[in-house]
Order: structure tokens, then C-alpha cells, then sequence
């Protein structure tokens, strides 16, 4: 049964909330992080990039892939967060209509841009979702192994 330190989930949660995707290496225990196909569809990878993904495909039983969430379970954070951890009626109320508009999150993020204290607030919140997020991925890759 793999575990992973709550520093190594923390880092991987980093990553995955910056867009990225993340291989645990088993035997070694690093992590690697390449950029997500759907996001950064123009990106073209390092030849370092591309000898990591070359590895986990010789060896894919010695890596643990973790991706980000869905938009529609980050949308829920999001309304998650504006109902129970805003205080303020005028805050709660603009991010709920920033929620509503097409760009959802860009219209999310810049509410909070106006409020250092919410963005941190946010911020810590997505962090220790995310960080849960991959401990669910890990439950997920625990079970299959068995």
C-alpha cells in the first residue's frame, strides 16, 4: 500500500492547481510534473519532459498519475467557499455573481483579487481541498492495486 508525506501530497497539490499533471515515481519517490494535454495543448514538451513520459511508459507500474479536478467539482469549491467561509454579505454576493457568469473561475479569482484577505482564505481553502483530492486519488490507486 502506497502513503505519501504530507509534504509530497502538498507539493503535488501545488502542481495540480497550477494546471499541471503529476507521476509519482514509486521506487524513487519523486515527482514529476508535466503540463496537462487538454490545458496546454501548444505547449511543446522539454527532451527532458519527454524522457520522463518515455519512462512511465516502459515502466507504467512504477508511477502513480494524479490529475487536477473537474471544472464542475472546482465550481463547487467555489460555491462551497462563498457560502460557508465569506463573512461579508457584499463579498459573498459578488463571488456568487462572478460564479454565474461564463468565465466562472477568472471571474472568481478577480473578486478576490480585490480582498488579500479572502484571496488568502481562498487560496489555503482550494490548497487543503486539493490536498484531499489526492489523497482520494492515492485511496483510489491503493484499491486497484489490491
Amino acid at each position: 500500500m502506497l502513503s505519501l508525506t504530507n509534504p509530497e501530497k502538498q507539493k503535488i497539490a501545488g502542481f495540480l492547481i497550477k494546471g499541471l499533471i503529476c507521476f509519482y515515481e514509486i521506487d524513487s519517490k519523486k515527482i514529476y510534473s508535466l503540463p496537462d494535454d487538454e490545458d496546454h495543448f501548444s505547449y511543446d514538451l522539454t527532451p527532458e519532459e519527454e524522457d520522463i513520459l518515455d519512462e512511465i511508459e516502459e515502466d507504467p507500474d512504477n508511477y502513480v498519475e494524479f490529475v487536477k479536478m473537474e471544472p464542475y467539482h472546482e465550481s463547487l469549491i467555489m460555491e462551497e467557499f462563498a457560502d460557508r467561509h465569506v463573512k461579508e454579505r457584499s463579498m459573498q454576493e459578488d463571488l456568487f455573481n462572478a460564479l454565474a457568469k461564463t468565465k466562472a473561475t477568472s471571474s472568481f479569482r478577480v473578486v478576490l483579487e480585490n480582498s488579500p484577505q479572502y484571496k488568502a482564505k481562498w487560496n489555503e481553502y482550494l490548497l487543503s481541498k486539493y490536498i484531499d483530492w489526492v489523497q482520494e486519488q492515492l485511496d483510489s490507486h491503493n484499491i486497484m492495486e489490491n
